[in-house]
């Protein structure tokens, strides 16, 4: 089993670091080297890979400065994406070892063109396409693709642990809260994330099964959901709801 740690970045980015049993570890989309290398000579860790789910800077401004700290390091990352020095392209359906783990690559286009998540010892790390009680927003790729995404993350197993790159879960449950007043998961989790962020604490991993129970963009096929953005589009295919809803969210 991999240890995951979250290193804070910026405003409201999570570095997420997995650690193996012997002191090495990889880190997630970095954005920046200077939290990482703190908490690498702090806890005394070698850094062995990184794993880049797309290109925007928020999430890769650190590799430069960690290859250097790290020449040997694997830079592991989407290969039809701008990634400086990445060493290892990936592309949905390929398998990286990280460990003693096999994850595999998916493809999750939508945030952006190329972007993908890793999946395996029951943890997903999934960038910005699927965040907790929300999603992210569609800048290079279609509504289509962006719900095409989701569905593939909302198939994995109930308990897999989603690791997503930020801290929205407040701001994206107050959307979740206007488009499902009723929902009574959602009140509840509503009440528990409250009470963790007053104590400063994240409100991440969050599992694909408490998703499926309380974020809009994964429940575009129940009737609260469909009955919420009815009077924002005449059609009613998943992914024209699909569209509605983070329509909605983009003006919220």
């Amino acid at each position: 089993m991999l240890d995951i740690k979250s290193i804070p970045a910026f405003n409201d980015n999570y570095i997420w670091l997995i650690q193996n049993s012997d002191r090495r570890c990889a880190v997630v989309d970095p954005g920046d080297a200077a939290p990482v290398l703190a908490y690498l000579q702090q806890h005394e860790l070698t850094l062995e890979a990184i794993l880049i789910t797309h290109h925007h800077h928020d999430h890769i401004g650190g590799i430069p400065e960690l290859v250097r700290q790290f020449p040997t390091i694997d830079v592991v990352g989407p290969a039809n994406e701008p990634v400086p020095t990445l060493t290892h392209p990936v592309e949905a359906g390929d398998q990286i070892h990280l460990f003693d783990e096999v994850f595999f690559v998916l493809g999750l286009e939508g945030h952006t063109l190329g972007h993908v998540g890793y999946v395996g010892d029951g943890k997903l790390f999934c960038g910005d396409t699927l965040f907790s009680a929300g999603c992210g927003r569609v800048f290079e790729g279609t509504m289509e693709q962006m719900h095409q995404s989701l569905s593939k993350l909302a198939a994995l197993p109930e308990e897999t642990e989603v690791y997503c790159a930020h801290e929205y879960t407040s701001s994206n449950l107050a959307f979740a809260m206007a488009v499902e007043p009723d929902n009574a998961q959602l009140q509840k989790y509503r009440e528990e994330v409250n009470r963790l962020r007053a104590q400063n604490k994240p409100t991440l991993p969050t599992t694909i099964r408490r998703e499926k129970w309380i974020n809009p963009f994964l429940r575009v096929d129940e009737a609260s959901v469909i009955k919420s953005v009815s009077n924002r589009t005449t059609q009613m295919d998943p992914v024209s709801i699909f569209t509605a809803l983070r329509e909605w969210k983009n003006e919220f």
